[in-house]
């Protein structure tokens, strides 16, 4: 017995906020960081089989890159030429777009220069070649033979040929007039099926792109003056919808008594079944909504306590944001190095997409292909698009979980590091990159398979049964629930792993007991706060919505400003979102910590609490 009680005892997490540190989950590091030389490998990879060279020079349709000398494709006629002074590339037919394989089908050639105006018949096209010394038909034949061999209605581009400029870095000709790919945009864009309308929005953006500059500007700043202003506003906003819930629920419920009551006075002797019906349903209804009323009431009598401590939360919050002004810029640096990550991503995908070796296709031409194991490279490209941007998320939920639990911690608060966010970044840094490895690896887990299901169910809609795509939905509604649980307990991981230093494993133990034990203020804060929260964002669009309503109507210059408003509202909607989900982060982790401070601490001298007086 007394060995079992003292394991007890020694097994039971002792909390010692910011004592010491240590590095935590190395062993994940090392797979990160190797997973890291693996995708630099792919760029390496396909930048030495000129892929690089080939997505920016730009290639004809027989393998050749555009402004060097190539080698010869075997049993392509006119691959390995010399095309040092044809730098860009040309296609007979721009307008002929593939929408499900998503190319343009047609003959590209490289070329010295596109054509600047449009060319209406061949012998247009013969005198550009004579003028500029740019063939625009195919290698073999010769500009004096435009106009005379038969060959040339399918290796000279089909006319009238379009007014093109090159596309800056990427040395192709892409038609001036956006008209051309009418087809494609009216594929991407189902409500316009007039190009005029197009048009129109186009012109109303390019217009107003100062207007839409200054209001996204706007969302910014009021994004950041309701940060600072919610700690003094939430109280109210809490009673208000509190009362008004309760007042919807009575005066809903009472509508329905009355309404019974007059229906059942006004019962003749001889009533049909329909008003029969009628009367029993506003009964059951009745008597639903009074059940309803009655739980809701004692729901909210119960969860008072914990209501009043999201309204501390939300308070202290705002001291937080006052004592680390730091943290407003948070989203600024994750979305700025996401952008950074998702670039280099992208860039990688593209040269993927011309990486390989040249085979030839059914028509002739060359296309690349790579072989062998190296096909599965877009795997793993995608598998680190995923873990790559959890990472980083993660990073920023380590580094505010630091600065949070630094703050709370400090009994003294002008004891405070003189930059609580970088002495958090540099813990990160040293100790705890192991465990934000590990913790996004987790989330990648659920995710594949999600998106793995929403591609299958998105490929056999329409031809699989009914189901088989309810079984699918279940699937994916199951794991992108389990998700949201996994990416709220790796948060909490992460603040006890600031606090502790414990490796992840431990940390989402420790905080998952921490979280069981406070399952109703957990459920307040989460409702609640979480209720907030949106409607801060709402009022936030609304607000730049109304504004941009306002100084649209001042222009006269264009005739839709649909376009405009919902770029702006979108932009508004994703920057309140982005900062307010920094000001819900703070408060989860000063729940955690309030938690942890009045399970291990009682106010007693040696035990006092850390937490501010508001929370007391």
């Amino acid at each position: 017995l007394t060995l079992s009680l003292s394991s007890l005892k020694s097994s039971k997490r002792e909390w010692k906020p910011l004592e010491d540190h240590s590095c935590t989950d190395v062993p994940w590091l090392l797979l990160f960081i190797i997973f890291c030389i693996g995708m630099g490998f792919i760029c390496g990879y396909s930048i030495a089989t000129g892929a690089a060279a080939r997505l920016l020079s730009g290639y004809d349709s027989y393998g050749n890159i555009c402004g060097q000398k190539n080698a010869k494709v075997e049993g392509i006629v006119n691959s390995g030429l010399d095309l040092t002074h044809k730098k860009y590339v040309f296609f007979l037919d721009p307008c002929n777009v593939d929408l499900v394989h998503q190319k343009i089908k047609s003959l590209a050639l490289c070329v010295s220069a596109c054509p600047r105006k449009e060319l209406k018949t061949l012998a247009d096209v013969q005198k550009f070649a004579e003028t500029n010394g740019s063939t625009l038909c195919s290698y073999e034949l010769q500009p004096s033979e435009y106009t005379t061999d038969p060959r040339a209605a399918k290796l000279c581009p089909k006319y009238p040929v379009p007014e093109s400029a090159p596309i800056p870095f990427f040395h192709r000709c892409a038609p001036v007039n956006i008209s051309c790919y009418a087809k494609f945009a009216e594929a991407l864009i189902t409500f316009v099926s007039d190009s005029s309308v197009l048009h129109r929005l186009i012109s109303g953006v390019m217009t107003s792109k100062e207007i839409i500059m200054g209001l996204c500007l706007l969302s910014l700043v009021l994004s950041m003056i309701l940060m600072v202003i919610i700690r003094y506003i939430s109280r109210v906003l809490v009673w208000i919808l509190t009362i008004l819930v309760i007042l919807g629920s009575i005066g809903g419920t009472g509508v329905l008594w009355w309404l019974y009551a007059k229906q059942r006075a006004s019962a003749s002797a001889v009533e049909t079944q329909i008003a029969k019906d009628n009367l029993q349903a506003l009964l059951i209804y009745a008597i639903s909504a009074t059940v309803f009323t009655v739980i809701l009431f004692l729901i909210m009598l119960i969860m008072r306590k914990r209501v009043a401590l999201t309204i501390a939360l939300f308070h202290v919050a705002g001291k937080v944001f006052i004592h680390l002004p730091l943290l407003v810029f948070q989203p600024f640096w994750t979305f700025f190095a996401l952008i950074l990550f998702w670039a280099y991503w992208i860039t990688v995908l593209l040269f993927l997409g011309t990486t390989g070796n040249p085979v030839p296709n059914e028509e002739g031409f060359v296309e690349f292909r790579m072989v062998g194991p190296l096909k599965y490279m877009w795997w793993y490209h995608v598998v680190g698009l995923i873990w790559i941007s959890e990472f980083i998320l993660a990073c920023q939920q380590m580094t505010v979980a630091g600065a949070v639990v630094t703050y709370y911690f400090t009994r003294e608060k002008r004891n405070l590091p003189f930059t609580p966010i970088l002495a958090s970044v540099n813990r990160l840094i040293c100790y705890h990159l192991g465990t934000v490895a590990k913790g996004s690896f987790i989330i990648t887990l659920v995710k594949i398979p999600r998106m793995i299901l929403m591609y299958i169910h998105t490929q056999l809609k329409g031809k699989e049964n009914a189901c088989a795509r309810c079984m699918l939905k279940a699937c994916i509604c199951c794991l992108w629930c389990l998700e949201k649980c996994l990416t709220y307990l790796n948060q909490n991981a992460y603040t006890a792993t600031a606090i502790n230093s414990t490796n992840f494993c431990t940390s989402a133990k420790d905080a998952f007991v921490i979280l069981v034990e406070n399952a109703l203020r957990v459920a307040a804060i989460n409702t609640v706060g979480d209720f907030m929260l949106f409607l801060g964002k709402v009022l936030i669009v609304c607000s730049t919505g109304l504004a941009g309503i306002m100084l649209l109507n001042y222009q006269r210059d264009y005739t839709i400003w649909v376009l405009p408003l919902i770029i702006v509202c979108l932009f508004a909607f994703l920057v309140a979102h982005c900062f307010l989900s920094i000001y819900e982060m703070v408060v989860d982790v000063l729940f955690l910590c309030f938690a942890i401070d009045t399970k291990y601490n009682d106010g007693s001298p040696g035990r006092e609490f850390y937490m501010d007086k508001v929370l007391m």
